[in-house]
């Protein structure tokens, strides 16, 4: 791999920055006899601080990595997998007292240079961890790994409600200290995912930053990637972060982001946008009354939303207003459904609970109180809701006049 100078920053004072935010180099390595020397001498320019880890390698790449001086190995049998690499790697680094580590593969695809890139953005804030977003444009990329790229971002938003443009590359800076503790399931090419994923639900800053890649001819690739299985364990590791998410991962996401700082950008965004129509504003109201009082227990907020987003109203309006229907409130509009059904019923409406009459006559009691109830419950949710669409175009009306008039004083 022909490796891409950078004459604009002397190799000493990167050096030097790394050693300031305690980071080091960790390559994990299986069989690259090939290509390993290259990327391990091209990172010693930028590092001194270099882990390898020879992940059980057969081909001749365990007696070449030895033969390189002023390199920390980690050496063991047999192949467990690089995600096994990458954790021997983290331990051996922290034991040693760093902070940060930057990770990159041995096949040659990633270029040293690229470390100045990482180094650049954890400068700005520690602690975080970056990923080498690899620009793909104009590089000779298999449509599998395309197609694995982009399942696998899918579903890393889906089980930490962010997105990444680039999960799987294993160009990136990891907090390690902050990690410490952290438990995995994989050792194998899914733990990427696995580490990003976990590392958002602990509140650890996840982002991406552009590096370039180095694809060969088709013909000259080594990978040790087997679509069956380690698909088949990408698969299974997906469905396990997926039931976490429901019950740990994205609580935690939430609730860390309930600070006073977001909810007041949150609350100024959806509810005091001065570009945003006051009708649209009301009507958002309007809609999240009624879906809330609508007889569909359960579902409110979740057809609320979809409603919201279909009619592009205000969901986060929305969304609120339908938990109208909280426990506080909920007998006042259960008993003013059964009030309103009654001026919809001449006959057999439920007026008085007479037990006599409910004890003879059971199926025609719970037939008729629940259809005077649903009809009762409809009339309330329309009356509420116009009521307060009204209510809030007031009150939205007033807000916006008298920021203009503040203006103007």
């Amino acid at each position: 791999m022909p490796e891409k100078p950078n004459t604009s920053t002397p190799f000493l004072p990167i050096q030097e920055r790394l050693k300031k935010v305690s980071c080091c180099v960790i390559i994990p390595t299986y069989n690259n006899v090939q290509t390993v020397a290259a990327v391990i001498e091209d990172v010693k320019k930028y590092c001194r601080d270099v882990f390898v880890v020879l992940d059980g390698p057969t081909d001749g790449t365990a007696e070449l990595v030895n033969s390189i001086s002023d390199i920390q190995i980690i050496q063991y049998t047999p192949n467990q997998g690089k995600g096994y690499a990458l954790r021997k790697g983290f331990e051996a680094a922290r034991n040693q007292g760093f902070r940060h580590a930057i990770t990159l593969d041995s096949d040659g695809q990633h270029y040293a240079k690229d470390i100045v890139t990482l180094l650049d953005e954890i400068e700005k804030k520690k602690d975080r961890l970056i990923v080498g977003s690899r620009k793909m444009e104009g590089a000779d990329q298999n449509k599998k790994s395309g197609f694995a790229n982009r399942f696998s971002n899918f579903w890393y938003k889906v089980e930490t409600l962010h997105s990444l443009p680039d999960t799987q590359s294993g160009y990136r800076l990891y907090p390690i200290a902050r990690m410490k503790g952290m438990r995995f399931l994989s050792t194998k090419y899914e733990f990427e995912v696995e580490v990003l994923v976990k590392s958002v639900w602990r509140g650890i800053s996840v982002d991406s930053v552009p590096v370039d890649v180095y694809y060969p001819p088709q013909s000259e690739r080594i990978s040790h990637f087997r679509p069956g299985p380690d698909f088949t364990r990408i698969s299974i590791l997906n469905t396990y972060l997926v039931i976490c998410a429901v019950l740990y991962g994205h609580w935690a996401v939430i609730f860390r982001a309930l600070t006073w700082s977001n909810i007041k950008k949150f609350i100024k965004k959806n509810f005091f946008d001065k570009d945003e129509p006051i009708q649209k504003k009301a009507a958002s109201v309007g809609l999240g009354v009624f879906m809330g009082i609508f007889p569909v227990w359960g579902f409110q907020m979740l057809l609320c939303g979809v409603l919201a987003h279909f009619l592009k109203l205000n969901k986060a309006i929305a969304i609120l207003s339908s938990n109208i229907s909280s426990p506080p409130i909920l007998p006042f509009i259960i008993y003013g459904s059964y009030k309103m059904g009654e001026l919809m019923i001449s006959d057999d409406k439920i007026t008085d609970l007479d037990w006599a009459v409910i004890k003879a006559e059971p199926t025609k009691f719970i037939v008729d109180s629940s259809v005077q109830y649903l009809l009762g419950s409809s009339l309330l949710a329309l009356t509420a809701a116009v009521g307060a669409a009204l209510l809030a175009f007031i009150l939205f009306a007033g807000f916006n006049y008298s920021v203009k008039t503040g203006r103007k004083s």
